[in-house]
């Protein structure tokens, strides 16, 4: 990967091309362009039999610069550094700032590419790429441009390891609310890359971790309980919790952490209605009290 350093002073980790691929992408830009050259010189010929010999040569020469030279130059530009060869191979033109280029970066490029590569069938161009710590041909170097490859394969998704068992659900009431993403991706790094660091050196940055994380949620691990086995069995509840927010039914949100169990709630006060007893002796106070009219 190579640092590149824009305006913002941002670091871009790109990729640059190199020569089997850059070689690649030229020979079917130069295939296409050839066939298209070929093409229209056909064209012309048929056009301009009837003309002399001095203005063919002035047509043919037009033809050349225009095709082979200024063809290139416009889709570059046009499509900000994509050409027909590097798109297939996964490529393209940047300035040094990883920013997108302009026609004169474009131009400078195919000027130097009729020396470079046209004139010199690619043997210029070829020892400046393998000189070169970044790929670059001296089109490149004199336009302030790299070619990088914009189709990188992924890497592989470490899993995290599992806490131990007897940890599993030791977790459940902890408050990660706190929690930046910054430190979760610090963990989680140190939890797929544990069993390649030396013992003491991943211990002491298990502890680190883990002191940051308690002084975050408030809890220190149970007793007993080492660093790393701690983060692990933190990771795997806000997991949890992640999954269930996730799979959650529509409309149903899921807690951060789950419900404390509340205090029974006193029993609802019935408003003060008093039912008139039915039967004889219904004094005249009850139906009064209620507004209820005693039964017949």
């Amino acid at each position: 990967m190579s640092g590149v350093v824009t305006g913002d002073a941002v670091v871009l980790g790109l990729q640059p091309a190199r020569l089997p691929s850059r070689a690649l992408a030229v020979l079917i830009d130069l295939a296409v362009v050839w066939a298209v050259y070929l093409l229209v010189m056909i064209g012309l010929a048929l056009a301009t039999a009837s003309l002399d010999e001095a203005a063919t040569t002035a047509v043919s020469i037009a033809s050349f610069l225009l095709v082979l030279v200024g063809a290139p130059i416009a889709v570059e530009t046009l499509s900000h550094g994509r050409s027909l060869g590097k798109l297939a191979c996964g490529l393209r033109v940047v300035r040094d700032d990883g920013g997108p280029i302009r026609f004169r970066h474009a131009l400078v490029r195919g000027a130097m590419g009729v020396v470079e590569i046209l004139m010199t069938f690619g043997v210029v161009a070829c020892i400046a790429s393998l000189v070169s710590e970044r790929g670059r041909r001296l089109g490149d170097v004199f336009a302030g441009t790299l070619v990088v490859r914009e189709r990188i394969p992924a890497a592989r998704a470490l899993a995290v390891p599992p806490p131990p068992p007897w940890l599993v659900g030791r977790f459940a009431g902890l408050d990660l609310s706190a929690v930046p993403e910054r430190l979760w991706l610090e963990i989680r790094q140190y939890l797929t890359r544990a069993r390649e660091l030396d013992p003491f050196v991943g211990r002491r940055l298990a502890e680190r971790l883990a002191d940051e994380l308690v002084a975050l949620t408030g809890a220190p691990p149970p007793p007993g309980v080492p660093a790393d086995a701690y983060l692990a069995g933190v990771v795997a509840e806000r997991q949890a919790r992640d999954s269930r927010r996730a799979f959650a039914p529509s409309g149903e949100g899921v807690p951060a952490a789950p419900a404390v169990p509340a205090a029974p709630a006193a029993p609802a006060v019935a408003s003060p209605v008093v039912v008139p007893p039915v039967g004889p002796g219904v004094g005249e106070s009850g139906p009064r009290a209620t507004g209820f009219a005693p039964p017949a």
